[in-house]
């Protein structure tokens, strides 16, 4: 929703907005950046909302009986939600929409820094801020360019990826996540259909290389057959090499994940005209975006990692990450919802059991609960109980402020400690105050 804001902003409309997250006298690092931007913030209390207010745009996530949707309804003003505005603003320019249940945010980012450094001048609107907007005091997760290219992300947790007619369509992968695997087939099925022209698949994901339009488009980290492949990975420290096509590739990213997130990019960039060499050169400074393993910094020989992981598929492969740089993981999560943790319990307890090396343990506090009406019958304690049965070291901490005191005496000279969870506006404060107590 920010991102739209900061967007609709960049192109000379007046915008306001209010979250329930903004609260009188708390500090609120997003209502600063917004309202530096010159878009207005309130309280989620209707008083933001007169009679010459044009548009309502909501998220899915707000409710019928919010305040403010009711007030808007009083005074006839018509709501559009957030994907019916995206899919507006995506009509107006040559859209290249980045879909799959993983890497969207990422992969997004990489595709704006390829086209940026090719000349292209393009837009972006991600899921996640850029560090290297954030350096420049935004929030960093939409860009106006002067060129005629937009950079999507297009989430399938809400359906609305099935709004967009893109010009270009990107799907990396597909995992178990918000929906059934058949519903998401059925989503990236019409995703497909309504893509104009490219449609370019990870042609390594079983369950999304049967969408493809022409396997020479497509990419592929594997044996599987596709006009890009990437081969050669090697991580060292926070670095990572990998050829693509042949030619060198360098990233401060860590993982095989980021590899093939950054093969999708340069898969669409150099169907776009974009030359292989101008890719890694891009992607060689490419500077990451917020809380993808991002690095806080090493404290008494402990290195500490912030992600944004929350689905067991993005959990796995954060823990795998970051195994190179140490002997042994302490991974922390805090499960997001009630109804999603119970939808993927038992994925949750495969993924990670899976991806703990022997020595590696796996920490989790209580569900994030957003509010709502759902059922709160479920813990992370359940998840722990789990991963206990399957032989993994599993701890179970309901109070994410007693971590600190609690992993101290089970860290090692060798050691790294990765923090996990999302939605959660609060975590990346909690990150911070956990890497200052470590």
């Amino acid at each position: 929703m920010s991102a739209l804001a900061q967007y609709l902003a960049g192109v000379g409309k007046t915008i306001s907005g209010s979250d329930r997250f903004f609260i009188s006298a708390q500090p609120n690092e997003t209502r600063d950046k917004l309202e530096a931007e010159r878009i207005k913030c309130f309280f989620q209390d209707g008083s933001g909302i007169k009679s010459g207010t044009d548009l309502i745009i909501a998220s899915t996530a707000v409710e019928e009986t919010n305040v403010e949707i009711q007030k808007a309804k009083s005074l006839n003003i018509p709501i559009l939600l957030r994907s019916e505005l995206l899919t507006l603003i995506s009509n107006t320019k040559r859209t290249i929409a980045v879909g799959g249940t993983s890497g969207k945010s990422t992969t997004t980012a990489m595709l704006f820094d390829i086209l940026d450094r090719a000349g292209f001048e393009p837009s972006i609107i991600n899921g996640a801020g850029l560090v290297r907007l954030q350096k420049q005091g935004q929030i960093g997760n939409a860009y106006v360019g002067k060129g005629d290219w937009l950079v999507i992300e297009a989430d399938e947790s809400d359906g609305s990826i099935v709004n967009y007619h893109p010009e270009v369509g990107l799907l990396l992968n597909l995992d178990k996540d918000h929906k059934e695997i058949d519903e998401l087939k059925n989503i990236f099925q019409t995703f497909k259909e309504h893509t104009k022209k490219l449609f370019v698949v990870n042609a390594s994901n079983t369950l999304t290389a049967p969408f493809s339009q022409n396997k020479k488009q497509d990419f592929s980290t594997t044996r599987a057959d596709a006009g890009y492949k990437a081969a050669n990975f090697i991580q060292t420290g926070f670095q990572t090499y990998f050829k693509i096509n042949g030619i060198d590739f360098s990233m401060n990213a860590i993982g095989r994940h980021n590899m093939e997130n950054a093969l999708g990019a340069t898969a669409v960039a150099n169907q776009l005209g974009i030359d292989l060499k101008v890719c890694a050169e891009a992607l060689k400074n490419y500077e990451g975006i917020y809380r993808r393993n991002q690095v806080l910094g090493q404290k008494n020989g402990i290195w500490v990692i912030d992600d944004y992981a929350h689905n067991p598929a993005k959990v796995a492969a954060a823990i795998r990450s970051v195994q190179p740089l140490a002997k042994k993981i302490i991974a922390w999560f805090q499960p997001h919802g009630y109804g999603p943790t119970r939808f993927l319990r038992n994925d949750f307890v495969k993924e990670i059991s899976n991806a703990l090396r022997p020595q590696d343990e796996i920490w989790m506090s209580e569900i994030f609960y957003a509010g709502g009406t759902t059922e709160k019958n479920i813990s992370a304690a359940d998840l722990i109980d789990d991963l206990k049965a399957m032989g993994s070291n599993a701890f179970f901490i309901e109070d994410r402020n007693d971590l600190v005191k609690s992993v101290r005496s089970h860290c090692t000279d060798n050691c790294a400690i990765l923090l996990m969870g999302a939605r959660d506006p609060s975590l990346d404060e909690f990150a911070k105050k956990f890497f200052e107590e470590l």
